[in-house]
């Protein structure tokens, strides 16, 4: 079976990307929350963001070419940006660590 053929595959990468689109469409809001409002927000941020390593390590560790080629795709497109998938979650991390900082204790 193809990496991409599984259902339990497919329904988590769907409900991660969904829920991350869900995210940034909330985010553009983001200056309106209110503090419990941000807390949420970023910890949803983080939940997404780690549960999109796991992935991106699945595809990394399987064989299946579709696999392969999706991580060399994923790699290509970042390279446009100058930026390799660590650089990404690098950046997430500051991003976030820098919205908390400003939420304060």
């Amino acid at each position: 079976m193809s990496f991409f053929e599984s259902e339990i595959v497919q329904q988590e990468a769907k409900d991660v990307f969904q829920t991350y689109q869900s995210l940034i469409e909330l985010g553009s809001h983001y200056g309106k929350f209110d503090r419990d409002g941000k807390i949420k927000y970023i910890e949803q941020m983080e939940e997404v963001m780690d549960r999109f390593k796991i992935m991106m390590k699945r595809l990394e560790l399987s064989d299946d070419f579709s696999a392969r080629m999706t991580i060399e795709q994923l790699k290509t497109q970042l390279g446009q940006f100058g930026m390799t998938p660590q650089q990404m979650f690098d950046n997430m991390r500051i991003t976030l660590d820098r919205m908390k900082a400003q939420i304060g204790p």
